[in-house]
């Protein structure tokens, strides 16, 4: 009904500010005539309706414009979200600390390091030196052959013209405000004597396939690959579709569904509308989904907010809090970018050639003995 209401009254303002433009025809045609008689002159009233007529067809557009703005509607009234998008970016989820408050970068600060990771990404595609050294005896080896085949983010968040030096914006350091002693189910786990290979329970659910890494889960915090997701609409569910590790979370936003008071490995969220901006809220979740890049336990709260602000970006906001890790609530701005038409998400096979949990349990057992 509201979105119907909306239409009609869209309707009788064109129309109305139509009739003012007819008007001012109509009166300048007039005018014209009256000078011309009164002047002895001949102006051609052709030229004055042309004037006139090109000030009718500028109100016109001015409508057309305003329309054309407005957000697309799904069949059901609401914003029309769908399709797939991209939510990674290059700029730090924590601001580094000697930023301070600095919230903002200027203009010359965002190119140079926009300059900064397409020469990295570039300088990565280069062979490599077959004189180079032998990485040092004893060193960690990390996630570097990732990072050398992933695609490098080169955007930075841009929200109101200005880039943003973290995702964080409050607490106003960007910075998470982690509770002294807090911890998650892991770090209780071994604060309690378990060994951190003891078994699979005590490792991280990502490094089983178990969940979302990063997404769909709320809050959705972007991993440094694969962050693309499809979302799609219907009257009574929006759902966001992952493509890391190809989860689908399923939210009811007509609030008609009932709540499962149980934790659930995403959560349990339940949506709404407020105007163009989808509104959710997700309670309830696991406490083993906490890992290294969001620490989080059974008591975590989430709201997020997805509004569309054009056709090829949303503006996602969102607040969290837990009780157990955090001090005070956290607030986190970013954008989300829609990908190319024709690009697609597919099926991250996590799971199928996963040997992360053998290999690693297998190596600590194997130490055990030597020990």
């Amino acid at each position: 009904m509201g979105w119907a209401l909306a239409q009609i009254s869209d309707g009788v303002q064109s129309v109305y500010i139509w009739l003012l433009g007819l008007a001012f025809v109509l009166f300048m045609r007039e005018k014209w005539s009256t000078i011309n008689l009164e002047s002895g002159g001949s102006m051609n009233l052709n030229k004055c309706t042309l004037i006139a007529g090109s000030v009718l067809l500028s109100l016109g557009s001015g409508v057309n414009a305003e329309e054309s703005a407005t957000v697309a509607l799904t069949e059901y009234g609401q914003p029309d979200i769908q399709g797939v998008w991209f939510y990674g970016t290059n700029t730090p989820y924590e601001r580094p600390i000697a930023l301070g408050d600095k919230q903002i970068y200027t203009d010359a600060e965002a190119e140079e390091l926009i300059q900064a990771l397409f020469d990295a990404d570039k300088e990565k595609a280069l062979p490599l030196s077959s004189d180079r050294e032998a990485p040092q005896a004893g060193t960690a080896i990390a996630q570097e052959a990732d990072h050398n085949f992933a695609s490098a983010r080169t955007n930075l968040i841009k929200i109101e013209d200005k880039y943003r030096t973290s995702q964080i914006t409050s607490p106003a350091n960007g910075r998470l405000p982690i509770k002294a002693g807090g911890r998650d189910i892991f770090s209780k786990w071994l604060a309690e004597g378990h060994g951190a290979f003891d078994g699979p329970e005590i490792r991280p659910a990502s490094e089983r396939c178990v969940g979302p890494n990063g997404g769909p889960m709320a809050p959705m915090v972007d991993w440094f690959y694969n962050a693309n997701m499809q979302i799609v609409q219907t009257e009574d569910y929006f759902v966001l579709l992952a493509e890391m590790n190809h989860d689908a979370r399923i939210i009811p936003i007509s609030g008609q569904q009932g709540i499962a008071n149980y934790p659930q490995w995403m959560g349990n969220s339940q949506g709404h509308w407020e105007g163009d901006t989808l509104i959710v809220e997700t309670t309830d979740f696991r406490a083993e989904q906490s890992w290294f890049a969001f620490v989080m336990s059974d008591q975590l709260q989430v709201t997020e907010r997805f509004k569309l602000t054009s056709s090829n970006e949303i503006l996602y906001t969102y607040t969290f809090y837990d009780p157990q890790i955090y001090t005070e609530a956290v607030t986190v701005e970013k954008t989300i970018a829609r990908r190319a038409p024709g690009e697609q998400v597919f099926e991250y096979g996590c799971h199928e050639g996963n040997y992360s949990i053998p290999g690693i349990l297998a190596g600590a057992r194997r130490q055990e003995q030597l020990n």
